[in-house]
């Protein structure tokens, strides 16, 4: 296993981009679970991970985004929150371990799908099992690096952080999701960059960041680079993980249209203000991150 901050002090990585889009090209309804097919598909979930390592992507994901108890028990597969993440883990750092060069796999975890109090009625105490208990099953599957990605609540990013420190001795990222409202970045519970960073820090994340975005340019997302750049201020390396660009609708779908050399223009402007780590997120493709790559390795 190389050690990930040793490879950031003398290079920039690139993490992969999206999942859903891609399941979704391989038959994935809107009826079925993304988790489901870490077990009943795992074929095609290696398939995503080894295109995205075919275009130069060093970081993968695993398909565990929505894989908390909490969100699992909306679809009644609450039971099977540990089966579902150790497959999904298994099946990234499978195709991780086959790759000739380093390759590290994200333990994704994404929002746990309500509130703490007072906002909500879950108690801290009550959201670090369950954290907990998904970083477990992420760590048996054999992930390497856990995430807390798509975040908006500092506090829930807080206890997120505890629980990934208590299940292992391994690097933790941490990325918000951001919007733009009257020239400011902030996370849909209001909260700045600044704030959003410096709190996370404190907490403890190794890494720190951003994915995703409401309504986001590439441009804005250039403007966010330099924000989170200044917030971490050289105390933790700074990922950021893009759309391809703000959607419009189509026929009722999300179409992104921001092209390979856009994204890869924009790869290319993050790493030289400093992002150590660029990837994609909602309407990225195995393309995508192929130009990405090339730009910047």
């Amino acid at each position: 296993m190389h050690n990930l901050f040793e490879t950031l002090n003398t290079t920039s990585l690139l993490s992969d981009g999206a999942m859903g889009t891609q399941l979704i090209l391989r038959g994935m309804t809107p009826a079925d679970n993304s988790l489901l097919w870490n077990v009943d598909r795992s074929e095609d979930i290696a398939a995503v991970h080894q295109a995205y390592v075919d275009a130069g992507c060093r970081l993968l994901t695993s398909n565990t985004f929505q894989g908390s108890s909490t969100a699992l028990e909306m679809h009644g597969l609450a039971d099977r929150m540990s089966e579902l993440n150790r497959a999904g883990a298994s099946a990234a750092i499978q195709v991780a371990e086959a790759s000739p060069d380093p390759v590290w796999v994200f333990a994704d975890v994404g929002p746990f799908g309500g509130f703490l109090e007072p906002l909500g009625d879950t108690e801290p105490e009550e959201l670090l099992e369950i954290f907990t208990g998904q970083f477990t099953a992420l760590a048996a599957g054999g992930a390497n690096v856990a995430l807390l990605e798509t975040m908006s609540d500092p506090e829930e990013v807080g206890i997120g952080i505890q629980a990934a420190k208590q299940v292992g001795n391994w690097p933790v990222a941490c990325t918000y999701a951001y919007q733009k409202a009257n020239g400011v970045f902030r996370t849909m519970m209001g909260t700045t960059v600044e704030a959003a960073i410096d709190r996370a820090l404190e907490d403890g994340a190794d890494i720190v960041g951003a994915n995703c975005g409401t309504e986001l340019s590439l441009d804005d997302y250039r403007a966010l680079a330099d924000e989170l750049l200044k917030a971490a201020d050289g105390k933790a390396p700074v990922i950021l993980q893009p759309n391809a660009g703000a959607p419009r609708r189509e026929n009722g779908e999300a179409v992104y249209d921001a092209t390979p050399a856009d994204m890869a223009q924009l790869a290319t402007d993050c790493v030289d203000r400093g992002i150590k780590i660029v990837g994609g997120c909602c309407g990225t493709t195995p393309a995508h991150l192929a130009a990405m790559s090339t730009a910047i390795l």
